[in-house]
């Protein structure tokens, strides 16, 4: 259990610690969810809600064909497109605007090079950002169309027919949405690769480098020994039931809110 919670990771000593590659993992990973969720949800609403019909088509079309990217170009777009724009007025703006207040400023201090967990975290929403709204877009639709009709002749808004209609028969797709691109961020290995830095440090600002699970054993595994070997395995290990644990923890929530569903009806 030591393995999970040191932060050392010296490959001369033999000494190797999980947290720092735990922590960038997670991060990053929630860091992709907070921007990407509601993006794709607004996407999915407009294109099932308010976009012409003859745009519904082209438009999800495109949204598709963003998943189908490799994660490598990702990783390419990210270094040298992304980050140097990222370090003269991404970062710089946050600084100004978040790094003074009280209790979040430590996040966003530091050196602004424009690589980081931070930077990682974006690139990361962009990835698996079509994914989501492929799904949420997709399982809008199924909703029976006299329901939202009635619903709509009740005086309804589209808002109020989304809250109260649509997200409350969709929210296992739109779960299963969330968690399908959780997965994908917390395995992706490329595209972090180019940009979350590969630094086994711990900090606790975003914009420092860090590194993933991910990103470790693509960085560490052709040159590994026995002993470092065993430990990247290790490494892979942690990361699987990482997963388990995310897919486990959704798997729960959809049953509570089923049985509040059921409590009220």
């Amino acid at each position: 259990m030591s393995f999970i919670w040191r932060v050392e990771w010296d490959i001369v000593n033999q000494e190797f610690g999980a947290a720092i590659a735990i922590f960038g993992t997670v991060v990053s990973a929630v860091i992709a969810l907070i921007i990407a969720v509601p993006l794709s949800f607004g996407i999915a609403l407009f294109l099932t809600e308010t976009c012409p019909t003859y745009l519904r088509r082209p438009l999800g079309t495109a949204i598709e064909l963003l998943a189908a990217v490799p994660s490598i170009i990702y990783g390419m777009f990210g270094l040298f497109v992304f980050a140097p724009l990222f370090a003269d007025y991404g970062q710089p703006a946050l600084q100004s605007v978040l790094g003074k207040m009280p209790i979040i400023g430590s996040l966003f201090g530091g050196a602004m090079n424009g690589i980081g967990i931070l930077a990682a975290g974006i690139v990361l929403a962009f990835m698996i950002l079509p994914f989501i709204a492929a799904v949420m877009r997709d399982v809008f639709e199924i909703v029976p169309p006299v329901l939202r009709e009635s619903a709509y002749g009740l005086g309804c808004t589209t808002w109020e027919v989304v809250r109260h209609i649509v997200l409350p028969y969709t929210q296992k797709g739109v779960i299963g949405g969330i968690m399908l691109g959780m997965g994908r961020a917390l395995g992706e290995t490329m595209a972090v690769t180019f940009v979350i830095g590969n630094s086994q440090r711990l900090s606790t600002s975003l914009f420092s480098p860090g590194t993933s699970i991910a990103s470790t054993l693509a960085n560490e595994f052709g040159e590994a020994d026995d002993f470092h070997l065993s430990t990247l395995f290790a490494l892979g290990f942690l990361l699987f039931v990482i997963t388990l644990v995310v897919l486990a923890v959704a798997k729960i929530i959809i049953r509570r809110t089923e049985k509040s569903q059921g409590r009220k009806t």
